[in-house]
């Protein structure tokens, strides 16, 4: 059916305007069309922002000239071994099989067994003589090109709470997450593809779910676009179901014009309201979508040297090697935050590795080695890395000694987080821990600090970037936060 004006159309729908919009066009152009009409919602600070302190992009800053323009983050879900993997404890090896007192009860969900050395030979690489033990023979080879925070801590030993700190600078949810603020700050690269984009472990979301990518309190068209690359729809809704028949794309551009025409309509009687123009201007940017969100997502121009080298071609790699290669086909397309993780909520297929180091580590280790090792060589040799950062973190480390036989608990009182790329002097590290790796004892750093930084890198005081709620200047540091500069080129 088509409509020619907008008196062909029952004026009962005129009143019910966002129903109407949910139930016209059927595929994405609709959905994105909702999505993007949350734009409206940015508040005043937002817009004070952009007039008073002008560009927001590379050259230009939010409050100083920026290094970075866009970000990829690795996020390893569940715990980190910092001891198995870049914490090198000759202390562990020295002693292993001995008790040692630490003063208290210090495991999460079980009693503290005994010292366990690490299971995986550890070698100094690069020039920067980094030690990486042998679970990262990849990564091994870019050390040079890292900086490593070597004594990054946590509040807390539980995972959901650590989590929400990592991504939202608090341990309670309903805060904004990282890429958010991200998006309220500095706004869209490009008008095409969403700003903040989130590629989870093929096999579930992380603990907490979507919490971790929430936009909290801010405007909702901050939060993350997820996109599950390894299932029949990736970004759902993105087409009409096949059952749809009566959904053709001549009754689409139909029902996108008369959409049009009501806004026109209603921007008639309201001129004063300039969210109305931005309205329409969402509906526009919902059809580019159409065009570049399947192309972004399609790998099948990519050779085969390429493919294979992210580990597209083996079981153990392919997943998060597919995600990695996405994250970087997506920043190269102007998508500012893209973040990708490894493990899934829950009791297995993550790096909380309670019972079995030596295999369970190993495995998962395994399925992110070669993939980043490839990222960051791809995004070396594009010319990517000239203005993209690469960070790799998780919500907290685990302990010296054993849970079970050769397992390790939770401990928030040190882990390693590494960066590359833009801004970053490569081959560096910051901070240490103690002999056991038990506890962070020099220059220690936190994930209010580690925020600091990227800001920073991106042109950001993160004391300044702040959203009023709840009668409180909210930001993502809390009342926290230091730039990390000896590890800034």
């Amino acid at each position: 059916m088509s409509y020619s004006s907008i008196s062909d159309w029952p004026k009962a729908l005129s009143s019910s305007r966002r129903r109407f919009l949910s139930q016209v066009g059927g595929g994405f152009g609709s959905l994105a069309a909702m999505d993007l009409l949350l734009h409206e919602q940015l508040s005043n600070n937002q817009a004070k922002a952009n007039e008073t302190t002008g560009s927001t992009d590379l050259n230009g800053g939010l409050h100083h000239p920026a290094k970075v323009r866009r970000v990829i983050q690795l996020f390893m879900n569940g715990g980190t071994s910092q001891m198995d993997t870049f914490d090198y404890k000759p202390e562990l090896h020295a002693r292993h099989g001995e008790k040692q007192d630490f003063g208290i009860k210090t495991a999460v969900t079980s009693d503290p067994g005994s010292l366990m050395k690490s299971p995986f030979e550890f070698q100094q690489h690069g020039e920067s003589g980094r030690y990486v033990s042998s679970v990262f023979p990849n990564v091994a080879q870019h050390v040079d090109d890292l900086a490593f925070l070597m004594a990054m801590k946590s509040q807390t030993n539980v995972h959901g709470p650590a989590s929400y700190l990592q991504n939202t600078g608090f341990l309670n949810p309903g805060f904004p997450c990282f890429g958010a603020w991200l998006n309220y700050g500095l706004g869209r690269l490009t008008d095409n593809l969403p700003s903040f984009v989130v590629l989870p472990d093929h096999r579930g979301l992380p603990y907490n779910n979507t919490g971790n990518f929430s936009a909290g309190f801010l405007p909702a068209s901050n939060a993350a676009t997820i996109i599950k690359p390894h299932t029949d729809h990736p970004i759902p809704n993105l087409f009409p179901p096949d059952s749809a028949e009566q959904i053709t794309a001549a009754s689409e551009s139909d029902g996108l014009r008369l959409i049009d025409g009501l806004n026109k309509q209603h921007l008639a009687s309201r001129t004063a309201d300039l969210r109305l123009e931005a309205r329409m201007q969402s509906f526009e940017l919902a059809a580019r979508m159409q065009l570049s969100a399947p192309e972004a997502l399609d790998i099948s121009g990519e050779t085969e040297t390429t493919l294979n080298s992210y580990g597209l071609n083996e079981e153990a790699t392919a997943s998060f090697g597919k995600n990695c290669l996405l994250a970087r086909r997506l920043i190269e397309r102007d998508v500012r935050f893209v973040q990708v993780w490894s493990g899934a909520g829950g009791a297995s297929n993550n790096w909380d590795n309670h019972t079995d180091i030596p295999n369970e580590l190993a495995t998962i280790a395994r399925s992110v080695d070669q993939p980043i090792s490839t990222l960051l060589t791809d995004l070396k040799e594009r010319g990517l890395l000239e203005d993209t950062l690469v960070i790799w973190t998780t919500e907290f480390g685990r302990m010296p000694f054993t849970q079970g036989a050769t397992g390790r608990d939770h401990n928030g009182g040190t882990f390693v987080s590494w960066l590359a790329g833009a801004g970053i002097q490569g081959g560096t590290s910051f901070g240490q821990s103690d002999d056991f790796g038990y506890e962070a004892v020099e220059d220690i750093t936190t994930g209010y600090d580690l925020h600091a930084t990227i800001l920073h890198l991106m042109g950001v005081n993160h004391e300044r970037l702040t959203y009023r709620h709840n009668g409180l200047e909210r930001r993502l540091t809390d009342v926290h936060g230091h730039v990390i500069d000896t590890v800034l080129a």
